[in-house]
């Protein structure tokens, strides 16, 4: 009877039949990965060897035995780590308007710098050396006892403050916070922020003659031809204005309701996710139609901006990330986006999620400046982004009482936040906001720069980005 049970145990493992012992696993995983991470760290303090319950109670060599690596070194940490409820399931991201404690933020610093992000395999990527001529940054640099204590108090990270051509704030989260987990030269996520790298490769390829301008119409790619994106104006994918709006929504991804996942595992359903390419989920909408436009936040116009640019370039993709971020922005450590695992170029395998080091980051939004300021090919582009932006606010948000994404600003401009609420209406202002307290905000009136990178949402950002912005010294 016990080898019958612990076959059908088996059996259900493999077969995912069960979604929720699905999610289950994926989360041990990611915490026997972390338990791991930290071991081979020397972070002995917040780990030890352990074995399992499962490994001591099932007999060695068995089937069950080897697949729950039984056979591997195993480990325990003594942090209360809280994994949050998402619609019935346990979930590592962290909900909006919790307080989560320190060792919930470090697991989370672990998912999202060191984790393989939960796809197996890891995702490979379309990775951007180093310019051979970096850009240097001249400092002159002030303490700021306010951006001090939130790195002490909160999940924020990284600081930085560029002005009058000079970093002027220049803060790290320190070794008694989670400085010993990551250094300057580890690469942080972007999460949406990475939408606004993928408008300046836009930019980039219009430039470059791949795309004729953002009012091209997307009538000459396969991929989309009969789902509601075909022949759309490139400006309105960009503006998430492209009438979607009934089978997406920017939380949950797709409106399963609406739109049939049953090809998709349902686990993926979210267009960040590096394990899905563009075709699987434009064949969910085929024989759609747009809806009267209107503004509708989420990823997968974004992804088909970015997949756009890899299908007019083919072969000179990589050209052209090279042309935006190691020529132009002259970046020191080098980027990347994701690639989903398993695809292809023709299928649309580049993911839109973006990594870099603090000082890239910035190196890029400096790029972006001067383009603007010196009114070049791309300087344009961003010029005709801002006046093309559209209203987030619209009638039926406002009668149903739907949130707005990003609610400190109006309008969205090409994959950037614009028309910030306190700031003159004529401000020439670009902003870059992602989950979890990733900023960076362009004022391109005032040459002034501030980036910051969290790992949630917690600090000030009104009093230690908006303010600053506006006021400077």
């Amino acid at each position: 009877m016990k080898k019958f049970l612990g076959l059908l145990i088996l059996f259900i493992f493999i077969s995912n039949i069960d979604y929720a012992n699905a999610i289950s696993n994926v989360n041990k995983k990611r915490l026997a990965g972390f338990n791991k991470w930290l071991h081979e760290n020397g972070h002995h303090e917040l780990v030890k060897e352990a074995q399992s319950e499962v490994c001591k109670s099932e007999a060695k060599y068995s089937n069950l035995w080897y697949y729950n690596k039984c056979d591997q070194p195993q480990y325990k940490n003594n942090l209360k780590i809280k994994l949050y409820d998402f619609k019935g399931k346990k979930n590592t991201s962290i909900p909006n308007n919790e307080k989560p404690n320190y060792d919930t933020l470090l697991f989370q610093l672990y998912n999202w710098t060191y984790s393989p992000y939960r796809d197996e395999p890891i995702p490979d990527k379309y990775k951007i050396g180093p310019s051979n001529k970096p850009f240097k940054f001249k400092t002159s640099l002030r303490d700021d006892k306010y951006i001090n204590r939130q790195l002490e108090k909160t999940a924020l990270i990284s600081y930085l403050l560029f002005e009058d051509g000079k970093i002027t704030i220049d803060k790290f989260t320190p070794k008694n916070r989670f400085g010993k987990f990551i250094n300057k030269k580890t690469k942080l996520r972007s999460n949406s922020v990475g939408k606004s790298m993928v408008s300046y490769v836009v930019g980039h390829a219009i430039c470059e003659g791949y795309i004729d301008s953002v009012h091209a119409r997307l009538n000459d790619w396969p991929l989309i031809e009969n789902t509601l994106y075909h022949d759309q104006k490139l400006i309105d994918i960009l503006n998430m204005y492209s009438g979607d709006q009934e089978y997406i929504t920017s939380v949950q991804g797709l409106k399963k309701d609406i739109v049939d996942t049953s090809s998709i595992n349902v686990r993926w359903t979210s267009f960040s996710d590096s394990q899905i390419d563009i075709k699987k989920f434009v064949d969910l909408f085929k024989n759609t139609k747009k809806s009267k436009p209107e503004f509708s936040y989420h990823s997968l116009n974004t992804s088909l901006a970015l997949n756009y640019v890899l299908f007019k370039t083919g072969n000179q993709f990589e050209k052209i990330l090279e042309k935006t971020f190691k020529e132009k922005a002259q970046i020191e450590d080098g980027v990347y986006f994701h690639k989903v695992p398993n695809s292809s170029k023709e299928r649309g395998d580049a993911n839109v999620m973006f990594y870099a080091t603090r000082y890239d980051y910035l190196r890029i939004a400096k790029a972006m400046m001067d383009d603007w300021q010196k009114d070049t090919c791309e300087g344009k582009y961003l010029k005709t982004l801002f006046k093309n932006s559209v209203d987030k606010e619209n009638k039926k948000k406002k009668k149903s009482g739907i949130p707005i994404d990003w609610d400190y600003a109006d309008r969205y401009a090409g994959q950037f936040q614009t028309h910030y609420k306190g700031f003159d209406k004529e401000r020439e202002l670009m902003g870059m906001h992602g989950y979890g307290g990733q900023h960076m905000v362009i004022d391109f009136d005032r040459s002034r720069i501030i980036i910051t990178n969290s790992i949630y949402q917690n600090h000030n950002y009104q009093k230690s980005i908006f303010r600053k912005i506006k006021k400077g010294k």
